[in-house]
């Protein structure tokens, strides 16, 4: 642990043990099982079998202690685990190490900048167990704390593979021998569902537009972060890639591709077992934003992605403030899977659909507390059973109320905005190609007064994106303007089409020419089946991407290998075999559009083929426009 080389080999070769098992022969038998455990693609869990092992310090820290996170793991935390699951493990206190109203080794300046009076928070009797990612300035943070301790001990966990540089830092400062062990757990992303993991990582769109140029070491930080975040779901999934594929349009992908490559042939920390069979391999598939800028732009319809989109949904947390008729204790509630069964079971259901699971839980809610009626309490049995059932119906309570709470303020904001009028001109305008319908139709929503602002917004990039080249983008500039949209977003219109344009993008978001017989085809069975709702007509381009990749067609000149293309089984024709997982990550950020057509793919083909989504972070219409602002 002392700066030394020789430790820092000894450490790196520990880890590895401990994580693939593949590399020692001493490796124990519990290890092996601990590897089989996670052996599914399931983020959640990945992170949550992490977690498990922090709060006991990996077995090494017993009794109370305090756990000391930073700004990302604070996020990370949030989404497998709840403040009371974490406080019921011994863990006395959660703070944050790098907030100086919680670290007391930090300045606290008042509004006028003077240093506040530092209060005395040392705590000898507990231990510290930290989770951090591994960057210099919680190096620098830790480095404080060692000089002057709060605690007994300290155990290290970081969230990815800790330079060499870092290590001796903490070793020159660590004078009193407080820290017990550093280890490396793999959690440098949030896992929002079990196939979705985000890095969190805002202003990724303009890392995106300037990949080639020489713009592109302004966001070299951001760059890192991606690298990084992507390495680290390969680790926390203990997987090794049988193949990288990327578009041959998108110079970020072309980087980010060729810089993992290098990191699993030169590591061996990412060499996992493959499995017994020989076809069961991982496709790693990285994407970028900009050859789909429709997706985000589109009004929202399912449970998750509705709320996201109108509501906004950080952290696992909805604000309801402001919004009429909502109590005091629901303006500010927490919506994650692990700990709502109902949102876990409706999070990709419609809005009508939606509707009527809430109705179903509000009847079924009813109907208990009319069972447990306190007027029907006539012995000292019925009141004891009241008693063991009360915290349970309290919660039931809160959760009823908070659901019906969002579904009311959802379905006020739907009528208010017009969204569905608005939504089905947006759908048309993504999925079908009918200039003169369009442009009468899209003037009548500009000059409408029943139409907001940023929805006139989204409609005129939508036609900007599909008309470029044939269309009256200029026409349609000036009625935005006169429908009221300001002239600062009006200008927007021109750094979407420099930014993802048809000679931007890669191809795919309207087809080409080879693939009017495939639309013809897809367009009459449609009119014989119905759809079954014209809200969501619209597919993402991803999913064409899944489904060439399923069926081993998609071709090595739009998707090059840059790894494994003759270990991963490429064909003659330029395509390869089908693999039995994919995990995709997108640069620039995913949606939750996205995110629910993965899901009910992997429903679709499970035991075949599962997909995992990651992505920069999730993005709805708002937090697209703000990054394209920034261009």
């Amino acid at each position: 642990r002392k700066a030394d080389t020789g430790s820092k080999v000894e450490w790196r070769q520990e880890i590895t043990v401990k994580i693939s098992g593949d590399h020692d022969t001493t490796a124990s038998s519990a290890e092996i099982i601990e590897y089989r455990k996670i052996e599914s693609m399931d983020g959640v869990a990945a992170i949550r079998s992490y977690l498990d092992r922090l709060v006991t310090g990996d077995g090494k820290c017993r009794g109370m202690k305090v756990l000391l996170l930073d700004a990302s793991t604070t996020q990370t935390v949030s989404c497998v685990f709840s403040q009371t699951e974490i406080l019921s493990r011994d863990v006395y206190l959660v703070s944050r190490l790098d907030d100086a109203n919680q670290n007391s080794n930090l300045e606290r300046l008042d509004v006028q900048g003077n240093e506040k009076n530092k209060q005395d928070t040392k705590t000898s009797h507990l231990k510290a167990v930290c989770f951090l990612r591994p960057t210099e300035s919680n190096a620098g943070l830790l480095a404080k704390e060692l000089q002057n301790p709060r605690f007994s001990e300290y155990h290290l966990f970081f969230t990815g593979i800790l330079p060499t540089g870092l290590l001796r830092i903490l070793a020159e400062h660590d004078e009193q021998e407080l820290i017990r062990q550093v280890q490396e757990f793999y959690g440098d992303f949030c896992p929002v569902n079990e196939d979705l993991l985000t890095l969190n990582c805002r202003n990724t769109v303009a890392l995106s537009a300037s990949a080639g140029t020489a713009g592109h070491y302004a966001y070299a930080h951001l760059y890192e972060r991606n690298r990084r975040g992507l390495e680290s779901m390969l680790l926390a999934l203990k997987r090794q890639p049988a193949a990288i594929r990327y578009p041959s349009s998108s110079p970020l992908a072309y980087q980010l591709a060729k810089d993992v490559a290098h990191s699993i042939s030169s590591d061996q920390i990412f060499h996992f077992r493959r499995g017994r069979s020989s076809n069961n391999s991982l496709v790693l598939l990285i994407l970028d934003r900009k050859d789909d800028p429709v997706t985000p732009l589109l009004s929202q319809w399912t449970y998750q992605a509705m709320v996201h989109e109108l509501l906004g949904l950080n952290n696992n947390r909805v604000i309801l403030r402001g919004a009429p008729n909502v109590a005091k204790d629901l303006e500010e509630v927490v919506l994650t899977a692990t700990q709502d069964e109902f949102f876990r079971s409706n999070r990709h259901a419609n809005f009508g659909e939606l509707g009527e699971a809430i109705k179903k839980l509000l009847d079924n809610y009813q109907r208990q507390t009319q069972t447990h009626n306190v007027s029907n309490l006539n012995t000292i049995e019925d009141m004891q059973t009241f008693m063991e059932k009360y915290p349970e119906l309290r919660s039931q309570s809160h959760n009823v109320s908070k659901h019906v709470a969002i579904m009311g303020e959802l379905a006020r904001l739907v009528d208010v905005c017009s969204l569905m009028d608005v939504s089905q001109f947006e759908q048309e305008l993504a999925c079908s190609n009918d200039h003169s319908a369009h442009i009468r139709e899209l003037m009548a929503k500009l000059n409408s007064s029943s139409v907001q602002i940023p929805d006139k917004l989204r409609l005129g990039f939508l036609y900007a994106l599909r008309y470029e080249r044939t269309g009256q983008v200029d026409l349609v500039k000036a009625a935005m303007r006169k429908g009221g949209v300001p002239e600062d977003l009006v200008d927007l219109v021109e750094t979407l089409l420099k930014y993802a344009g048809a000679k931007s993008r890669g191809p795919g978001l309207y087809g080409s020419k080879d693939d009017v017989f495939v639309k013809m085809t897809k367009s009459f069975m449609t009119s014989v089946q119905g759809v079954s709702n014209v809200y969501s007509q619209h597919v993402p381009v991803l999913m064409d991407t899944i489904q060439s990749i399923a069926k081993g067609k998609l071709k090595s000149d739009t998707h090059p290998f840059m790894m494994g293309g003759s270990t991963a089984g490429s064909t003659e024709q330029g395509t390869s075999k089908i693999p039995e997982e994919i995990l995709i990550f997108m640069a620039g950020g995913v949606t939750y559009e996205e995110a629910t057509k993965v899901s009910e793919f992997n429903e679709a083909n499970a035991g075949k083929i599962k997909v995992i989504l990651g992505g920069s972070t999730i993005h709805n219409s708002t937090s697209f426009l703000e990054e394209l602002k920034i261009l």
